[in-house]
């Protein structure tokens, strides 16, 4: 496969998406509004049927990529500001774990069609810890690069391969011996906590590098299912341990491991959800972070409900949040959307009526 591609057959309008998509995360020009558009879609409800929720197999890659094949080909005609991608969702959380001898769990979520991978803690005793070793012969790793190859082939020059999420830090160790008594030992074992964090880089590292290895990059740059598309090889990163902490924690021991990972590559995004919004301030001074992505979570404000004043908190940082199709209309036409946002627009009821919409945000200024 080529190193980069030029184009992508599924999205016709290429060249404006990814212009648009520079002026935010190139240009960081904040008079930008740009939002996808997300309609009823067929392949969903046949991946519902197929699948129903609840724990699963680990699934045929090549069933896996003729989903997202079927799925994106039918957003082909959406002029919205989407980049195309598929997503290992398989590999999301379990494959860090698996390749040092976990027990991988899958689970079917027929409402995004994702079969996603986890795993109960690893160590019995921290005793063990010493005796974990990355191997890249390992039947995870390679069953990883195998999913990587028929992704990329079974993609081609329609749609790409969007980056998936690192395990790093203390996100690694969670799978190691479990949230709680990561939490505990971040007082108790500090230094044994810093030995895990140092084997969590070692094979997170050798991850992203297979990926970037083997996933081209469209025109320059990294497709992404939280930001779209960002220029040059971008990591996707979370500060989930974070949520259950005070900022001093964050700096202690997230901003640290992001920094480390962000700088051997372009630069990452993070996502962050409703309960870590206390985190915002020190997570966009993060260096090289190009953008953040805000999750909805029960018992918080919605993040579009919030927007300006999180704008405020994060000066000129690119963000993505989920919104319904009648409060993002209503605030687009009144002339209240916060810019330097890409809206993901849920539940647009037609193509037809997308594309109305979509004449509104490209000509919207903030």
């Amino acid at each position: 496969m080529p190193a980069n591609l030029e184009h992508l057959s599924y999205c016709p309008q290429l060249p404006l998406v990814l212009e648009r998509l520079r002026g935010l995360y190139g240009d960081r020009d904040m008079s930008l509004v740009l939002a996808t558009m997300n309609l009823p879609s067929p392949a969903l409800r046949a991946f519902a049927e197929r699948h129903p929720a609840g724990p699963c197999d680990y699934p045929d890659p090549v069933e896996r990529i003729a989903f997202w094949d079927e799925y994106l080909r039918e957003r082909a005609g959406i002029p919205d500001d989407s980049v195309p991608s598929a997503y290992l969702t398989e590999m999301d959380q379990g494959l860090y774990g698996g390749l040092l001898g976990g027990d991988v769990q899958f689970t079917s979520d027929p409402d995004t069609g994702w079969i996603s991978s986890m795993m109960a803690p690893l160590l019995h005793d921290w005793a063990e810890l010493s005796g974990l070793r990355f191997d890249p012969q390992h039947e995870w790793f390679q069953r990883y690069l195998h999913q990587l190859q028929v992704f990329v082939e079974g993609a081609g020059d329609r749609f790409g391969t969007s980056h998936f999420i690192l395990i790093n830090g203390l996100n690694f160790v969670f799978e190691l011996v479990g949230a709680t008594r990561t939490y505990m030992d971040l007082i108790e074992r500090p230094e044994t906590v810093c030995a895990a964090t140092t084997l969590a880089w070692e094979v997170n590292r050798a991850v992203q590098r297979a990926f970037f290895a083997h996933a081209p990059l469209v025109c320059g740059g990294t497709c992404s299912n939280m930001l779209q598309w960002v220029p040059g090889r971008i990591l996707s990163e979370s500060v989930d341990p974070f949520h259950m902490t005070s900022v001093d924690y964050f700096e202690q021991w997230g901003r640290p491991v992001l920094e480390q990972a962000f700088a051997e590559f372009d630069g990452g995004g993070v996502h962050i959800h409703g309960n870590g919004r206390h985190l915002l301030e020190a997570v966009a001074s993060v260096r090289d972070l190009k953008g953040l992505w805000l999750g909805d979570d029960r018992g918080f404000p919605p993040a579009f409900e919030v927007v300006g004043e999180i704008r405020r908190r994060v000066g000129n940082l690119p963000l993505n949040l989920d919104v319904d199709y009648a409060p993002f209309v209503a605030a687009l036409r009144a002339q209240r959307l916060t810019g330097g946002v890409i809206y993901r627009v849920r539940g647009v009821p037609d193509a037809e009526i997308a594309a109305r919409t979509m004449d509104l945000v490209r000509a919207y200024r903030a």
